[in-house]
């Protein structure tokens, strides 16, 4: 399956630096949001300052406190985790750029080469109770994955793992957002909408997540282009053609790892059945075929004479 990477702390940087100097603020949660009047929000953060907007994007991830404030649903722990990090070769990998899966029982294991030197890998499993006490210590989220985990994975898995940077070790319960609350719920109020995790967390299973956030930004800077003169109605636009596409990424994400996930037991072989014998043949590539997007291009910026 072929594959376009890009390395996550390149793109924030990226973005970053299209900005004004001292226009981000690191760390600082939002407390509350309160409406004022029919075009303000006031956001009170937790540094004690307040910021009055006319427009509120929530980007703020799985947890958001945006999304809470429109009354969208908190998202659904699906009973499994994953453990993900970056592999350094300084002297090269020899891998190719492609993804390599493999299925254990009740793990599913895949590396990706990013560049010549970098391999971004991830594990997911069933969550257990151990899981809790590893989740902010690194060195035992790696030794948890080449001791238990990823044993029965071949010895380049291991390989790899055991080539990753500490601080970039993590692991983490996966959600999602049930895709009738994406379709039916209020994702929008006036000039206050969400993007991103904050919109459609979904599990990693399609690799679509920051793709469709990216999605996101593109589709909502055109809605909002297009329709300068209100804020609320671009933004309307925007959560219309959002919608139907991020609820077909969330429920064929949660499909596609939950048939491929490697359950044991006799309800794991009839998985394991319909996976090999049906789903790869029939159900997967059209579930593929969704990350075969265009989501359209921004608008000319108008000329100034």
């Amino acid at each position: 399956m072929g594959s376009r990477s890009v390395h996550r702390k390149v793109l924030l940087e990226t973005l970053a630096n299209e900005l004004p100097e001292n226009t981000i603020k690191f760390s600082i949660n939002i407390t509350s949001i309160k409406s004022q009047g029919q075009d303000i929000t006031v956001l009170h953060l937790e540094d004690g300052s307040v910021i009055r907007t006319k427009a509120l994007i929530g980007c703020d991830g799985v947890h958001s406190v945006v999304a809470q404030w429109l009354g969208l649903t908190a998202p659904v722990d699906t009973g499994r985790s994953a453990v993900r990090g970056l592999a350094v070769f300084s002297g090269g990998h020899g891998f190719k750029h492609e993804v390599q899966q493999f299925i254990g029982d009740g793990v599913r294991a895949a590396f990706l080469a990013m560049n010549e030197t970098d391999v971004f890998w991830g594990i997911t499993t069933s969550l257990t109770a151990r899981d809790e006490k590893m989740a902010r210590k690194p060195e035992l989220i790696s030794k948890e994955v080449t001791e238990h985990l990823a044993k029965d994975c071949p010895a380049e898995y291991l390989n790899v793992v055991q080539h990753s940077e500490l601080s970039t070790v993590t692991w983490a319960p996966l959600m999602f957002r049930v895709p009738w609350d994406v379709l039916f719920g209020r994702t929008h109020c006036g000039a206050v909408t969400v993007a991103g995790d904050a919109f459609h967390p979904m599990t990693p299973d399609l690799g679509q997540g920051g793709c469709a956030a990216l999605e996101d930004a593109v589709v909502l800077a055109r809605c909002l282009a297009n329709s300068r003169h209100s804020m609320a109605s671009g933004m309307e636009m925007y959560v219309k053609e959002r919608r139907w596409r991020v609820a077909g990424l969330i429920t064929g994400a949660f499909l596609s790892g939950w048939v491929q996930q490697g359950w044991s037991g006799w309800s794991g072989w009839m998985v394991k059945l319909f996976r090999d014998h049906l789903f790869y043949r029939f159900v997967w590539p059209r579930i593929v075929n969704v990350v075969h997007y265009d989501c359209g291009v921004l608008p000319e910026k108008e000329k100034t004479s």
